[in-house]
């Protein structure tokens, strides 16, 4: 009966797509290798790239922050995914583009001393500016949580016998811990570049021409507005196709050692990726 109930819809959404004039399917070729359409679609992966990029970095720190013996570090990094999960991103991007009105001048110095360097906050925060300090600052807490896990997950037992072997903390994390937390670390944390990938939308608030905000461009113009966000859609999932096979991939790499050792059909094929996570023997 499910079965039937499925088929009936897919046959009538399909229907609907290919026989509605409505969709306006010559509309959305015209615009779907459009410069400003492309331009837009630059943004939002220049965007997304330079965000993770970032955030991953800020996560890790603030991840290892989380484990340190000091309660400072820890309550730290605690405070920080309590403000930054616990608040809006769009919020933030507004607050960051608006910093001037808080803090006119930015500077470095000593505190009620002479100041080293000194600069309007206008000149400084642009929005792009805006958008990548929003949108890594944000992501960040939630990715030291994921990193986090990970670390967590790896058995404690491994450190001690590799610092019980003369490895040191920094190196025995590097090449003990580090490549089996990615195992657990990866998943999540693909699911949130594909997120951050999409929601990077909200930075039109900022006047950032991304993807989003060149359709709303275009549209607010010519008055085409479904063909256009069609337009946009489709970007979005030929983007987000390409990150998902991108992802099963490296997962794929990552297990694979993990799959030979617990007798997977699976052939193990060690690559530069791998051999630079293996551990030294």
């Amino acid at each position: 009966m499910g079965i039937v109930v499925i088929l009936v819809v897919t046959a009538q959404v399909v229907s609907s797509v290919l026989t509605n004039p409505n969709y306006q399917w010559d509309i959305v070729g015209k615009y779907l290798f459009d410069s400003r359409i492309l331009a837009g679609l630059g943004t939002t992966l220049l965007l997304t790239t330079v965000a993770m990029a970032l955030a991953c970095l800020l996560g890790l720190a603030l991840a290892l922050m989380r484990r340190a013996d000091s309660r400072i570090l820890r309550a730290t990094a605690g405070g920080y995914v309590w403000l930054f999960r616990g608040t809006p991103v769009l919020v933030q991007l507004i607050i960051w583009y608006n910093l001037a009105i808080l803090v006119p001048v930015i500077s470095i110095g000593i505190p009620f001393g002479p100041q080293f360097w000194a600069a309007e906050t206008n000149d400084l925060i642009s929005p792009w500016t805006a958008a990548i300090l929003g949108l890594a600052l944000n992501e960040a807490a939630y990715l030291c949580e994921i990193i986090r896990s990970g670390i967590t997950a790896v058995d404690h037992g491994q450190t001690e016998a590799a610092q019980a072997l003369g490895m040191s903390r920094t190196h025995s994390f590097r090449r003990i811990v580090l490549p089996q937390a990615l195992r657990v670390i990866v998943p999540p944390a693909s699911n949130e570049a594909i997120g951050l990938l999409k929601y990077s939308s909200v930075v039109s608030v900022i006047a950032l021409p991304e993807l989003l905000y060149a359709g709303q461009l275009i549209y607010g113009r010519t008055y085409e507005t479904i063909p256009v966000l069609i337009v946009v859609s489709i970007w979005y999932l030929a983007v987000v196709t390409l990150l998902t096979w991108l992802e099963h991939r490296l997962e794929r790499r990552l297990g694979a050692g993990f799959a030979a050792r617990h007798g997977s059909a699976a052939p193990y094929r060690a690559g530069r990726w791998s051999r630079w996570l293996a551990p030294n023997r």
